[in-house]
């Protein structure tokens, strides 16, 4: 792994650019990049380093990027193609997906003062930037919106799951929002709509999730002390379907997608649980995941006041299935 970075904040020289903010790495002292058994790093220029350090993109792509000056140093010099390699200093460079998709769905805001905006997010819109998607991640898109840097998210929400998603205007107020989903201060309600289950109902689901061997961003159950709990109504059905309402306590990862698939009625569409489905059946729009982030309801850490917000958004019986 690399040696340890300094911990000090360091302003980007890069200004944000159509919502996305500029990414920084670390560059080390050559030879302390190691893995088990072997040290790499050595590095006469920083071509050199990026051509190891990002072994997924062509070479012809970081020259174009440095032919735009959109690769810099932490003073914001433009590198070359021959520019030397120095340790111990920043690069600062613009995530960027070569012909990065579009995602065809809106959000819109439900509410907004001077601490947060409250999001009524779609579904296939990620949070942030990950993997394919920079430019369309929810929080790009509200960075460009409001032309603010400072703009972050305060809980999470997958990619898949639709509904009411919070974020913080300034970092200064961020914590006490944070702290309030931490400290399980935040009521929060989902919908979802999956198949008839055996159990009686209402129930409350309590087990222990951990992470899967089968992929990184799996989840599964195992014996041992719950470290997750869910109550489960039932709200109405509709032929061989149930719209369940879902009040997760704890805020583990995929929990809700898990606990109902450990009751026998994975949620209809959901294309990790029970069977994690390829990448192209990941994306198909026509068959959204039918969970919604339904309400969250807490008390402002700074005015008091009970805040509650709803998404406008729905999910119908007549889904694809």
């Amino acid at each position: 792994m690399y040696e340890r970075k300094p911990k000090q904040v360091l302003q980007s020289p890069l200004p944000m650019r159509d919502g996305v903010s500029a990414s920084r790495t670390w560059l080390p002292k050559c030879g302390s990049y190691k893995n088990m058994t072997e040290t790499y790093g050595h590095w006469d220029t920083i071509l050199d380093f990026l051509i190891e350090r990002f072994p997924f993109m062509p070479k012809e792509l970081f020259l174009e990027r440095m032919a735009r000056g959109d690769i810099v140093n932490q003073d914001g010099t433009p590198f070359r193609q021959d520019s030397p390699y120095v340790a111990e200093t920043y690069l600062f460079y613009y995530r960027e997906v070569p012909d990065e998709p579009v995602i065809p769905f809106y959000e819109e805001i439900i509410y907004e003062d001077e601490h947060i905006i409250v999001v009524d997010k779609p579904h296939f819109i990620p949070v942030t930037p990950t993997g394919r998607h920079v430019k369309e991640s929810l929080l790009t898109r509200l960075k460009h919106r409001y032309q603010s840097e400072t703009i972050s998210p305060i809980h999470r929400l997958d990619r898949e799951t639709a509904g009411v998603m919070l974020f913080s205007r300034d970092k200064d107020y961020r914590s006490a929002y944070q702290n309030l989903f931490q400290n399980r201060d935040v009521r929060k309600t989902y919908e979802a709509i999956a198949g008839f289950s055996n159990h009686q109902f209402p129930l409350t689901h309590r087990s222990k999730m951990v992470k899967s061997d089968k992929a990184f961003f799996i989840m599964e159950e195992v014996d041992g002390e719950p470290n997750s709990e869910t109550h489960i109504e039932v709200i109405e059905t509709s032929g061989e379907l149930v719209r369940y309402r879902l009040k997760p306590v704890s805020g583990k990862q995929h929990q809700l997608r898990v606990h109902l698939m450990a009751l026998g009625t994975p949620i209809l569409n959901d294309p990790f649980y029970p069977d994690l489905l390829p990448k192209d059946r990941c994306d198909d729009y026509s068959k959204p995941l039918q969970l919604l982030a339904k309400s969250i309801e807490f008390t402002d850490p700074f005015s008091g006041e009970t805040r509650f917000f709803e998404t406008t958004r729905s999910l119908p019986f007549n889904v694809s299935d």
